[in-house]
């Protein structure tokens, strides 16, 4: 009995390559490319889960070891992906963010993407945080950290990022502490303003929660605000500028076709550089020539939203595709998209396959063939390779299997599982 619960627990079905008798390990992933960034790992391995836990990394583990175990040659296995720059505290509202129908439930668009963790950028301030974190984080399959935004009522459209005297570093800070480990870093963005109180804001924030703080510089190249002071005044080492390739708010140098004084003088000052793609903020005439002079980002991720995600970007796959096209290696997308974010958010025990780390596990096809990948002016990159997303397993449980890799063939199912018998159904946890 105590043996059936935990298959249905795990959403696993008895195969023949499952251990008969007592197993050492739950679940077992044999003879894929692990690339495993944390520990300098690519090469095939076999990878053994328990408990929700990773049990073991080796070569030939057999798979009468495990309760069960699948077959991944020919895939790729990676620590579990991260999003770092995401927006889903959705709700009611219409044309806004902040609970509203311009964010997204996370569950719909991670799992089938191998994303194990997302982070919400923003959305939420420490007013409304509860709510998101009662509504959304609680109650969701993938885990969701947050960056709160500096305004009190969070991100949203019209005014409210605008209102500085919404701008509360101490009240923002004070919320922060109250949900160590969920709440991960402040969010300041899109102000338009003349002055640097957001920044400055954010700031007193990140030093008094000791947390990181990222900032979409927004409007304020406009304004008259440089990259330059922003780094080198405002930010401190560890703090995360989002949007890197967006090309408009003084990133590239169009004269040297390459990353601006600024970035570069950034970088060597310890400033983290994420991609935060979203629906406008990158550009190949900015990002090709950034990458080719060698400026890689430090993490790769969506800026996830109901415009972005049918637009350019689509998802963290695609995304992690379009490095690929534009020439970085397969080892340094999957860093850029694990390790480097656990690092930025401060979450070491995610991002890699550690023995005794979380289990969180992606298995991933690469496609080979003539792929399209296109930026927001329409412009299209012809590449050779495509990431698919076979198998998600999140805290040692598969929660997305693209091609039934857990499943047996249905011939071979108890009879009162072909006639639909709903106590079977209930025992696969559907």
């Amino acid at each position: 009995m105590r043996r059936a619960v935990l298959f249905a627990a795990l959403g696993l079905l008895v195969s023949p390559l499952a251990a008969q008798g007592p197993a050492e390990y739950d679940f077992l992933i044999k003879g894929g490319r692990v690339i495993d960034p944390r520990n300098s790992l690519d090469a095939v391995r076999d990878v053994a889960i328990k408990d929700g836990k990773i049990a073991a990394v080796a070569t030939d583990i057999a798979a009468t070891r495990a309760m069960k175990a699948v077959d991944a040659r020919g895939l790729v296995v990676t620590p579990g992906l991260i999003d770092l720059h995401v927006h889903v505290f959705p709700g009611e509202k219409l044309r806004d963010y902040a609970g509203g129908d311009w964010s997204v439930f996370p569950d719909g668009f991670t799992l089938r993407s191998c994303v194990t963790t997302v982070n919400d950028a923003g959305t939420s301030g420490w007013r409304n945080f509860p709510d998101f974190k009662r509504r959304v984080i609680d109650e969701s399959k993938t885990r969701v950290t947050a960056f709160l935004n500096i305004v009190g009522n969070g991100m949203g459209s019209g005014p409210i990022e605008q209102n500085a005297d919404d701008m509360d570093g101490a009240a923002t800070a004070k919320m922060a502490l109250q949900h160590k480990g969920v709440v991960v870093g402040i969010k300041s963005a899109h102000y338009n303003g003349t002055d640097w109180k957001p920044y400055e804001q954010a700031v007193i924030a990140g030093q008094q929660a000791d947390i990181p703080v990222m900032i979409d510089f927004g409007g304020n190249v406009k304004a008259g605000r440089t990259l330059m002071d922003l780094f080198m005044k405002y930010l401190r080492p560890g703090d995360i500028f989002t949007h890197m390739y967006g090309g408009v708010r003084g990133e590239f140098d169009a004269a040297t076709k390459g990353p601006s004084a600024a970035m570069i003088e950034g970088r060597k000052r310890g400033i983290i550089f994420d991609v935060g793609h979203g629906g406008t903020s990158l550009r190949y005439s900015a990002a090709i020539p950034m990458i080719q002079k060698g400026f890689l980002p430090d993490s790769i991720s969506t800026d996830l939203h109901t415009s972005s995600m049918n637009s350019a970007m689509k998802d963290m796959l695609n995304v992690m595709g379009k490095f690929l096209a534009m020439g970085v290696p397969l080892g340094d997308v999957i860093g850029q998209s694990t390790w480097n974010p656990a690092r930025e958010i401060k979450l070491e025990s995610l991002g890699h396959l550690s023995v005794g780390a979380t289990a969180d596990v992606s298995v991933l096809r690469v496609e080979q063939g003539r792929f399209g990948f296109v930026d927001f002016l329409g412009g299209r990159l012809e590449g050779t390779q495509r990431l698919a997303c076979e198998l998600t397993v999140r805290d040692g449980k598969v929660v997305y299997d693209l091609n039934g890799m857990i499943a047996d063939p249905w011939d071979t199912l108890p009879a009162t599982a072909r006639g639909g018998d709903p106590k079977w159904d209930r025992t696969r946890g559907h």
